[in-house]
């Protein structure tokens, strides 16, 4: 490896000679190898250089930086958006709590990448930085108000544009499904046993307004999440940031992302504590709770073919074993439920870290924001393969449906408001035991005649 010099206040560093980051990188790089597959989610750099990028022009109207920095720190900001520069962000999660270290990165990159597209060469420096990391990338901010507000652009962008839409496709496949069963009367069941008449089309229903619920509570934690912390610099008093620096920045990352971004209300509480994400993956531990209950439906329905209910075909999308020849298993349910399972263990990660701020410092940014757009993706991904994979084959097992339906006992309840309950239960406890039909308990108690019978249960009119 050929490396070059670069200096920061403790002293000279070695860093790779391609390399684009500088030494407070180099730094962190050797003294966090802790989880090296847990780098810094890609989504928080990009939304660092809409930041910076923001940043630039804001410090530029105020006088504080020429046009020429202005223009090459923009840039650079939109290579790294583009994913041009995405290899020179090699951080991972297990850093500093405050993400000082992926700030530095990004200011870095900035600065070197800047150097370049001006002439110069990597490590060839006969002068001060012409574009420097801190004084002008990092002008009028800190670590302490640029890491929390990249953590809201990136979860806002990512749940606008990922995750909302696929839980959304989700929710329309499961409507078309409720549509097209609704005239398909099966049994219903409650605590796992047989219960009155439902449609196949009512029990999607209720899928339907499960989803509509969850995505109703994500959305609802959009206005917080649209709160930025910009301008607080490191303590929320916004030293060394111009006043009304906050408003001209925010202005600016709401041009470049087209979204309704604002200032915090309270710049302490934007820097100290990370509530709004905390709410906000509560709304997506929310949905993952209906989704295990939908998945789990699904698959019972569906288990079998013929020793278990067998009440709907999934599609059959690969071998489902090893060694027992034409064995499907409902894998899109199963893999359902590992994501959901996850998103709720992020979810206790979450909260624990999000209240581990002390007085003026949340000290826990990268491991909740890292968790956060994990759980955003999986759902985002699970639902839009489960949607597809699994949900859109879905096809009622008719003769499977009726089968049970005939069979059941409680289509008894309908004889309640006409015999009574007692009567009603005693008809289908000797049609149990007598391994009979209700109809023919019903006759022989004395109670109905068979047509009397056949007027009072009628699954169609139970429904």
């Amino acid at each position: 490896m050929i490396y070059r010099i670069e200096k920061d206040t403790l002293g000279e560093v070695k860093v790779p000679i391609d390399k684009y980051w500088g030494a407070q990188t180099e730094r962190s790089r050797k003294n966090f190898k802790i989880g090296l597959e847990s780098s810094m989610p890609i989504e928080i750099i990009h939304s660092f250089a809409i930041l910076k990028k923001a940043a630039a022009h804001a410090n530029f109207e105020f006088g504080l930086l020429s046009k020429k920095k202005r223009d090459i720190i923009s840039l650079v900001c939109d290579e790294i958006i583009t994913g041009k520069l995405n290899k020179q962000f090699p951080l991972v999660i297990w850093q500093t709590g405050s993400g000082t270290h992926t700030n530095m990165n990004v200011n870095e990159v900035i600065s070197n990448r800047g150097h370049v597209l001006m002439g110069g060469v990597l490590g060839e420096r006969k002068k001060n930085f012409f574009i420097h990391p801190n004084d002008d990338v990092n002008m009028s901010q800190s670590s302490n108000d640029t890491f929390p507000t990249a953590m809201h652009i990136a979860s806002y962008k990512k749940l606008i544009e990922y995750t909302i839409p696929s839980i959304k496709k989700l929710r329309g496949v499961l409507e078309e499904k409720s549509r097209s069963f609704k005239n398909v009367i099966k049994i219903g069941r409650t605590h796992l046993m047989d219960a009155i008449p439902i449609t196949l089309g009512q029990e999607f229903s209720g899928y339907v307004s499960q989803i509509d619920h969850g995505l109703k509570s994500i959305e609802k934690t959009l206005y917080n999440l649209s709160e930025l912390a910009i301008g607080g610099t490191a303590v929320g008093t916004g030293l060394n940031a111009p006043k009304g620096y906050d408003k001209k920045v925010t202005k600016y990352i709401c041009e470049y992302t087209g979204y309704p971004f604002k200032i915090a209300k309270n710049k302490f509480e934007s820097l100290a504590s990370h509530d709004a994400i905390v709410e906000a993956h509560g709304a997506l531990k929310q949905i993952s709770v209906s989704l295990i209950k939908i998945s789990n439906d699904i698959r019972f329905l569906s288990s079998g073919p013929r020793s278990g209910i067998g009440e709907i075909h999934i599609p059959e999308n690969e071998p489902g074993s090893s060694i027992m020849p034409g064995k499907v298993n409902p894998t899109q349910c199963e893999a359902l439920l590992m994501v959901c399972t996850q998103i709720i263990g992020n979810d206790v990660t979450i909260s624990i870290a999000g209240s581990s701020g002390n007085y003026e410092l949340n000290v826990s940014k990268p491991l909740i924001i890292y968790n956060f757009l994990q759980s955003s993706q999986l759902l985002a991904d699970a639902c839009t393969s489960f949607s597809y994979f699994c949900v859109k084959g879905i096809k009622p097992n008719y003769k499977r449906i009726q089968e049970f339906l005939d069979k059941s006992l409680m289509l008894v309840t309908a004889l309640n408001t006409h015999i009574g309950y007692e009567k009603s239960a005693e008809i289908a406890k000797f049609a149990y035991q007598n391994d009979s039909t209700l109809k023919e308990e019903a006759i022989r108690l004395g109670y109905l005649t068979g047509d009397q019978f056949e007027r009072l249960v009628n699954p169609s009119k139970m429904v």
